[in-house]
């Protein structure tokens, strides 16, 4: 990593459909400052996956290079989240026996190596593993089982799945900017890291991440990770059926979509009027304000839908005690979380990243929860460095298997 004067930089790199998004964090004694952000537009993703590598990679090295100038430091390696309809997520648990009836690091992660042995297909790889609890001997609720007694040792997991040439993909385009990725982080999971307070987690609580591309949902219960998800359909709709719906350039329509846009067409004075931008050197023509937000209503009411039945599919809605956190640019647009009561009906706020010191002001949006989540996440697991990509030598994976369980006998 990077040294500075003072303390050890963590970056999180945000590689999204409209935006990429660099933040460097500084670890101090206090926590983490933010001494550095270079943002410049996306052009090579869709629906939150890689489809030009060659674009990806320019707009990488230009908002690092901008993350760079500003915090005074070089960046090596960065901490990258991931989206897209192919991740999925679910429960799994595993038992094993307590060797010398008391739980030892190595009990741990043989409970969640039999946790995590699921059939997953070919061209899918875990991402993550999330603990939720761990049971021993009956005894449930137990988060930290180190040291404790017993003889049989169980642990609930959530495992995240992504597609493998995704994850290759983004690691790529960094690798290809000289950046080592040091992890690859499930997005939702970053954003709720830099929103959430640790008594909404407890409490119950979904995060619901509206990106350009995708919308991200995490739902959290007891304090752990129980539900993930990822919709297909963000911020970039929204644009298009304005860019439709008013026949206007799709540069023009995320202008206006900014800085009129409105979610509930109910706020919106009857009387207030937009200029539209015409398309093939027409006339500009002026419309009311209202229509803009009767083309914009209907899809953020899909989307709040769409979000309404995931949580009601994974069974969670009677225990989201803290209602829904929406963060993510396009939860930007006005009457997102009145829109969202409505349609979810709980109660539901605007997430801006929190708990974080140095350029408060500058990353206080919902813009950019994942960037800082990122680095957030990367402050908490330093000393998992270098994300590795599925092994290639089946060889080497079985050597190392059979001395593990040689030593283990003998």
């Amino acid at each position: 990593m990077a040294k500075q004067k003072s303390g050890e930089i963590i970056v999180g790199l945000d590689i999204g459909t409209t935006k990429i998004c660099a933040i460097v964090g500084e670890l101090t004694d206090n926590g983490i400052d933010i001494i550095g952000i270079g943002t410049h537009p996306s052009k090579g993703l869709r629906k939150g996956v890689v489809v030009n590598i060659e674009a990806t990679v320019s707009s990488i090295r230009r908002a690092v290079e901008e993350a760079e100038l500003m915090a005074g430091a070089e960046i090596s390696h960065v901490y990258t989240g991931i989206a897209g309809g192919h991740i999925k997520g679910f429960n799994s648990q595993g038992i094993v026996a307590v060797k010398d009836k008391e739980v030892r690091e190595a009990d741990i992660a043989r409970v969640i190596d039999a946790a995590k042995a699921v059939a997953i297909p070919l061209d899918r790889e875990v991402i993550h593993v999330l603990p939720q609890e761990f049971i021993i001997d009956d005894q449930g609720g137990i988060k930290e089982p180190l040291g404790m007694a017993g003889v049989r040792l169980e642990a609930k997991v959530h495992i995240v799945t992504g597609a493998v040439s995704s994850a290759q993909n983004i690691v790529k385009c960094a690798n290809r900017t000289g950046l080592n990725v040091a992890d690859i982080v499930l997005q939702p999971l970053a954003s709720a890291e830099a929103v959430l307070g640790e008594d909404e987690k407890e409490l119950g609580v979904c995060l619901v991440d509206i990106g350009g591309g995708t919308t991200d949902i995490a739902i959290f219960s007891g304090g752990s990770i129980v539900h993930t998800a990822v919709i297909a359909l963000g911020g970039n709709n929204l644009t298009s059926d304005i860019a439709i719906g008013l026949r206007t350039p799709a540069h023009e329509a995320e202008r206006i979509k900014q800085k009129f846009g409105c979610a509930l067409a109910s706020m919106v004075n009857k009387d207030e009027t937009i200029e539209v931008p015409s398309v093939g050197g027409r006339q500009p023509r002026v419309l009311g304000r209202q229509i803009l937000c009767e083309i914009l209503e209907p899809r953020v009411e899909e989307i709040f839908q769409l979000v309404h039945r995931e949580i009601q599919k994974c069974g969670y809605e009677d225990l989201l005690a803290s209602g829904v956190v929406i963060t993510g640019g396009s939860t930007l647009l006005a009457g997102m979380p009145e829109l969202a009561e409505e349609v979810i009906g709980l109660p539901v706020r605007r997430g801006m990243p929190r708990g974080i010191g140095g350029l408060v002001d500058v990353v206080k949006s919902p813009m950019y929860a994942t960037g800082v989540g990122l680095v957030v996440y990367g402050a908490k697991h330093l000393d998992r460095r270098m994300f590795r990509i599925r092994e290639e030598n089946v060889y080497k994976k079985v050597k190392g298997r059979m001395r593990e369980w040689l030593e283990e006998i003998f």
